[in-house]
């Protein structure tokens, strides 16, 4: 895993070199191993390197063909390198390296190459005798990829900070932006926070040649459709799960460093380590978190999986204040504003000082097989349109009423689906999404700006009714939110974090199976019953568990005087209704159900940011 930037302009060559090395002192952290810089007339690429396949300085780049057309900047890891290598023989391979690969790939099918790939990954390749750029992102999004262009310059990087630190682009909030991290705690791709920044989407590439930008979709989550899965039963449904899935997990487990899994003793973790050890010639390391008390910790479970699999299991005890101490390391590391992100940076420190360079995790499994509520509660919602056929004011009122007698976040929630014109997915999802209510973006927002149109209201249509929702939740909080802030708190750690169940081939299947086959009557019962005797009863059936921290407490003491000092700060700078504002984290002080801390809690992480970070309103 790396960090990569670069800078396409007609900047005099010492500028674009001081503004890439000032880009590759800021991605420092995503690559401790080494630094290179390659220039040529109107460009400068940067990268920096943590080595998890072949070691050797040989794999250090930017990397060039040995004709020099091509150099590539790389950061990710491609699974089926090894395979890609057997069929480019005629290529002079010097390296171990799956960067070489990719450059190989793409010097003999161009683009093409992208449909062969298995990975995660974002790189540019520079094309010496067209003057071409060429950028792309993996399929689901799981290395970032930012960019910003105007007449003058084409700046690109693994993270924000470093188009920020090159100095070619105004510090300055996207407004329309600021309402999408209202309402979802996050900003979707193609927008970021910064006015004129774009991320580009997952399962897109760019080519950028005489001035002429293009960018376009290789692979398209909603544009597949496995129609022979429609004729199989449940038994051979199962048996294709289970086999995509011990593949997905087998192809992450080529590393020259060391590596384990994260294990809280949930199904999704406890999966993947019983699939690695059944796979794997070598004794796994894995990792968990616990703590103290007996009713919040998982350590009873992680325990019995490490045991049934024979893992070398570290146990990593945390007391909330150990968490408290950490914090304001967690929002130093946030490269991009989000409601999360503090737990993983603590769990990928803790990994990391373990002698971790690389772990898997079960990123993916709930969105993927039914794992969340909003599975079962969309089933419900849907089937309850007669709603539609009741007038308005009926059911104005009824929400009224609702809000009235028991004022808390679900009553307003409810009421406002009330009010929706059609009781269809594109409608409600995005109401169950909101993390802000209705009435409180209203009275914190100074403008009537609307968001962009999101991509994952639509994108799933044609699939069954369970996998829309999969689709949705993929897309929009998985990608956005849980993927960007496990990378960008992972590899503030220098930690390489792969994530099995995010296979496109696994992901292509799942998406195509009928309703019928994966319906959630337990958590994840296709899931489970694909692995057969893989797990024991005691980790498939245990309640649901999870350490809170004690948010609410620390903000109305701890933290009070940090997160006051923030919203005070952010009341000054014209962004947000003043009064609207104040009232919000004073309702929150008296313990208004309506102003829960994870709706306070974003606001003071956006001005903590655009502190540190010198941005503008």
């Amino acid at each position: 895993m790396c960090g990569i930037n670069g800078i396409l302009s007609r900047l005099p060559l010492e500028e674009r070199r001081n503004a890439v090395s000032a880009m590759n002192k800021a991605l420092a952290h995503r690559g401790p191993d080494n630094e290179g810089l390659f220039e040529d007339e109107f460009l400068t690429l940067g990268h920096r390197r943590l080595s998890i396949i072949d070691l050797s300085p040989a794999g250090n780049q930017p990397m060039s063909t040995a004709d020099k057309r091509y150099t590539i900047i790389y950061n990710g890891e491609l699974y089926n390198f090894r395979e890609l290598k057997a069929e480019l023989k005629d290529y002079p391979f010097k390296t171990n390296t799956d960067t070489e690969v990719t450059l190989a790939a793409y010097a003999k099918w161009g683009k093409d190459c992208l449909a062969k790939f298995n990975g995660m990954y974002a790189f540019a390749i520079w094309d010496t005798q067209k003057k071409a750029l060429f950028l792309a992102r993996d399929r689901l999004g799981i290395k970032p990829l930012y960019y910003f262009r105007n007449e003058k310059h084409f700046v690109f990087s693994s993270e924000m900070r470093a188009l920020l630190a090159s100095n070619l682009l105004q510090k300055k909030i996207d407004r329309t932006s600021l309402l999408d991290y209202l309402k979802y705690q996050t900003v979707h791709a193609p927008q970021t926070i910064i006015k004129d920044v774009k991320m580009l989407e997952p399962g897109h590439y760019i080519t950028y040649c005489e001035n002429n930008f293009e960018k376009k979709c290789y692979w398209e989550i909603s544009e597949f459709n496995h129609t022979s899965i429609n004729s199989k039963n449940y038994g051979e449904i199962k048996k294709d799960v289970r086999e995509l899935f011990f593949n997905s997990v087998k192809k992450r487990l080529v590393a020259d460093v060391p590596f384990g899994a994260f294990l809280s003793g949930g199904i999704d973790s406890s999966a993947i380590v019983g699939a690695m050890s059944e796979v794997s010639d070598n004794q796994i390391k894995t990792f968990s978190v616990v703590f103290q008390e007996e009713q919040f910790s998982e350590a009873k479970f992680s325990k019995q999986i490490a045991e049934k699999f024979n893992t070398e299991h570290c146990e990593i005890r945390l007391q909330p204040h150990d968490f408290l101490e950490l914090l304001p390391n967690a929002l130093k590391a946030m490269d991009h504003p989000s409601g999360d992100g503090p737990n993983t940076y603590v769990v990928s420190k803790v990994t990391k000082e373990a002698g971790i360079t690389m772990a898997l995790s079960g990123l993916g499994g709930d969105e993927l097989f039914c794992g969340y509520d909003i599975f079962t509660r969309s089933v419900k919602l849907q089937s309850q349109k007669w709603l539609q056929t009741t007038p308005l004011p009926l059911r104005k009122l009824a929400g009224t009423l609702l809000k009235t007698l028991s004022p808390s976040v679900r009553s307003h929630k409810i009421a406002d689906l009330l009010m929706l014109q059609k009781f269809e997915f594109q409608s409600f999802y995005p109401q169950y999404r909101h993390v802000l209510l209705n009435g409180q973006i209203q009275s914190l927002f100074n403008c009537e700006e609307e968001t962009a149109t999101i991509p994952w209201l639509y994108a799933g249509n044609s699939f069954p009714f369970l996998s829309q929702v999969s689709v949705a939740e993929i897309t929009s909080y998985m990608q956005n939110v849980l993927l960007r802030d496990t990378d960008q708190m992972s590899m503030a750690h220098a930690l390489e974090v792969r994530v099995p169940f995010l296979d496109h081939e696994l992901v292509e299947y799942i998406l195509a199976v009928p309703d019928k086959s994966k319906f959630p009557v337990t958590p994840k019962k296709m899931l489970i019953d694909s692995l057969g005797d893989l797990l024991p009863s005691e980790v498939v059936n245990r309640p649901k568990m999870g350490f809170t921290f004690p948010w609410e407490h620390w903000m109305k003491n701890e933290l009070r005087e940090f997160c006051e000092s923030r919203i005070n700060s952010l009341s000054q700078r014209n962004l947000l209704n003043e009064t609207g504002l104040k009232k919000h984290w004073n309702s929150f002080l008296k313990g208004d159900k309506r102003v829960t801390w994870s709706r306070v809690w974003p606001l003071v992480v956006l001005e903590n940011w655009m502190l540190k970070n010198d941005i503008e309103a």
